[in-house]
C-alpha cells in the first residue's frame, strides 16, 4: 500500500544523497522514466505489490529494466526500496522526489490543455507568461485531448484557468436560464 510519508522520505533520502553526489539533474531524468515506467507498466506494478514473490526477483526485474537506462546511484536506490519490501512505493517516490526537485530548483510544472496541437512558438509564448507571473521557471506539459470542444484549459501552482468552449456554453446556458427581464405576471 502506498504511503505519503514514506515516500516523501525515501525521496527526501535520494535528493540528499544525489545533492551530496552532484547527480540531482542525473536523477531527476531517471526518476521521470521511473515513474512512467510504473505508470505504463501495469503488470509491473502488480508485481511489485504482490508481497509473495521474492524480493530478489522483484530487484532482478528492477535491474532487467533499467540497467543502462539510468545511472548507478538510481540503480542502487531502487534495489534498495525493493530490498527494504517498498516496491510498491517506487511510482509515489518518483513522484515525490521530482516535486523536491522542481521546488529546490524553483520550476513550476503547469499543464496546457487543448483541443488541438499547440505549435512551439505558442508553448513559449505560455512558458514565458507564467515564468513572469509566478517568477519560475516554467515546465510545460502541453495536452491534446480530443474530447474537448474547443478552447483550451490552463493548471500551474494550484491555479486554474478554464477557458474551455464547453465550460463557456455552460455558463451562458445557466444565464439564459435565470430569466431576469420577465417580471412577474
Amino acid at each position: 500500500m502506498e504511503n505519503y510519508r514514506v515516500n516523501t522520505n525515501y525521496a527526501k533520502s535520494l535528493f540528499l544523497l544525489a545533492n551530496d553526489t552532484n547527480k540531482l539533474d542525473t536523477v531527476f531524468e531517471d526518476m521521470k522514466l521511473v515513474h512512467k515506467t510504473c505508470t505504463e507498466n501495469h503488470i509491473l506494478t502488480v508485481i511489485f505489490a504482490n508481497p509473495t514473490i521474492k524480493e530478489s526477483k522483484k530487484i532482478g526485474i528492477a535491474t532487467e529494466l533499467f540497467t543502462n537506462k539510468v545511472d548507478k546511484l538510481t540503480l542502487t536506490f531502487i534495489n534498495f526500496v525493493i530490498r527494504k519490501r517498498r516496491a510498491i512505493n517506487l511510482k509515489g517516490i518518483a513522484t515525490s522526489y521530482m516535486n523536491i526537485y522542481r521546488k529546490a530548483k524553483n520550476i513550476v510544472l503547469s499543464e496546457l490543455r487543448t483541443a488541438i496541437d499547440v505549435d512551439e512558438e505558442t508553448k513559449i509564448l505560455i512558458s514565458r507568461i507564467i515564468g513572469e507571473y509566478t517568477n519560475q521557471t516554467v515546465e510545460l506539459n502541453a495536452i491534446t485531448d480530443n474530447r474537448m470542444l474547443g478552447g483550451f484549459c490552463m493548471s500551474f501552482d494550484n491555479n486554474l484557468y478554464d477557458a474551455r468552449l464547453r465550460r463557456k456554453l455552460a455558463k451562458l446556458r445557466n444565464e439564459f436560464s435565470k430569466n431576469i427581464y420577465e417580471k412577474g405576471i
